[in-house]
């Protein structure tokens, strides 16, 4: 699924398949959420023990996927999506951002309220749907050269050198989405 082209892997993540990903490249310290395949936010919430753990939204609204995210989602050049960017906090401290485009085509039937989210998390509407399918999982280490990596640290007081993240497209029905999910640098590690 990596599909980052010559002329954008400057702006852009070297996304690679999880299979071929060499674990030992990663921190510890984020190696079990990167691989985890249940409900993010479902492990977040657990991991947090608090009652504040908090969706933020920064931004939603219509926009141009990267390049390489169209690819992924199969747009053609110059489509639009839904562009869906939160942080997922724990006591008021950001430990995930998120970025979810949703293609206008696959705002359709039931799929119509991923639009209207508001402060709840995806995914507890996409693992609560009988209908979603998860695809195939990709990683990267981004650096400050990427604008995804501008986008997740933009808030933070102390900007990290490197993060790492993942991507994931799914499937409701036959309506594709993709999720990138950037691992913040105060996540705490999870055991297993």
């Amino acid at each position: 699924m990596n599909r980052t082209d010559p002329v954008h892997a400057g702006i852009e993540p070297h996304w690679i398949d999880q299979e071929q990903f060499r674990r030992t490249l990663m921190p510890a310290t984020v190696r079990m959420w990167l691989y985890d395949q249940g409900s993010l936010t479902a492990a977040l919430k657990c991991a947090c023990r608090s009652p504040r753990f908090q969706v933020r939204v920064l931004h939603q609204g219509w926009g141009r996927p990267l390049y390489s995210e169209a690819r992924v989602l199969g747009s053609r050049s110059g489509a639009i999506a839904i562009v869906r960017e939160v942080e997922l906090h724990c006591d008021g401290v950001p430990w995930v951002f998120a970025r979810t485009l949703i293609p206008a085509s696959s705002l359709r039937g039931s799929a119509r309220r991923l639009a209207h989210l508001g402060e709840r998390p995806l995914g507890e509407v996409l693992f609560s749907d009988r209908r979603m399918q998860r695809g195939v999982m990709e990683m990267a280490r981004l650096s400050s050269r990427h604008r995804l990596f501008q986008s997740a640290v933009a808030r933070l007081p102390k900007r990290p050198g490197a993060i790492w993240g993942r991507r994931t497209l799914f499937h409701m029905g036959r309506h594709p989405l993709l999720v990138n999910e950037l691992f913040l640098p105060d996540i705490p590690e999870r055991s297993r």
